[in-house]
């Protein structure tokens, strides 16, 4: 089985070299992200079930300490209701959404340059098509006979434009899909996280005393 022949990126004209240094670009850019978002992609719910637990025994900086420890915008989120455990619910509420407004922009940066690749490859490559049909006309203006071969060039530089750009372009689309899936899961898991935490704290963990273990404050 023979490979990939090299020869028809150079016979596809100027404007491959423009697509495979998009393709780099864009490869780049999806590995980042991929990493990045699997390092701040944590269990949600595993993760305050372990806080809860550990607030149950009045442990404030302990648990203050395991969000410190935990990547994400998760922890980051339980982190500012946490340092706020004692503030009324509309100044805690305040907080969290500070700390949310923070960590996730950080979580969707770069994708738009993914989409931006994924619409701007079929641009290239139309206008490398165009500079092949113009290659023809030339071979056309240059006399009354004209070989196949001169004509061939010129199509097959617009047919490999075309090509090159839907072989970037499709997966570019797909990564940038696959990548908003990503964003999407852990934004709902900081919004859940975030009305999760605030609740336990505004409920259950005012409603104990370090000496009464689970039991309730009276009157609460």
């Amino acid at each position: 089985m023979s490979g990939f022949d090299f020869s028809l990126f150079t016979q596809g004209g100027p404007m491959m070299v423009v697509l495979a240094a998009l393709g780099v670009f864009g490869l780049v850019l999806f590995i980042e992200r991929t990493l990045y978002l699997h390092r701040g992609q944590i269990r949600a719910k595993a993760f305050l079930e372990g806080l809860k637990n550990i607030l149950a025994k009045r442990r404030l900086v302990e648990a203050l300490t395991v969000c410190e420890e935990t990547p994400g915008p998760v922890a980051a989120v339980v982190k500012a209701a946490l340092l706020h455990a004692d503030d009324d619910a509309v100044a805690m509420r305040f907080h969290v959404q500070e700390a949310a407004i923070v960590e996730l922009p950080a979580i969707e940066r770069r994708l738009n340059a993914i989409a931006a690749i994924a619409q701007v490859a079929p641009l290239v490559g139309l206008l490398g098509t165009l500079l092949g049909m113009i290659t023809t006309f030339v071979a056309f203006e240059k006399g009354d006979y004209v070989t196949a071969s001169s004509l061939a060039g010129g199509m097959k530089q617009a047919l490999l434009s075309t090509a090159g750009s839907l072989m970037l372009a499709i997966p570019a689309h797909l990564a940038y899909h696959f990548l908003s899936g990503r964003v999407r899961a852990i934004v709902r898991d900081v919004e859940w996280s975030g009305n999760e935490i605030m609740k336990y704290l505004l409920t259950e963990y005012r409603g104990k005393t370090p000496g009464d273990g689970d039991a309730p404050v009276a009157g609460k």
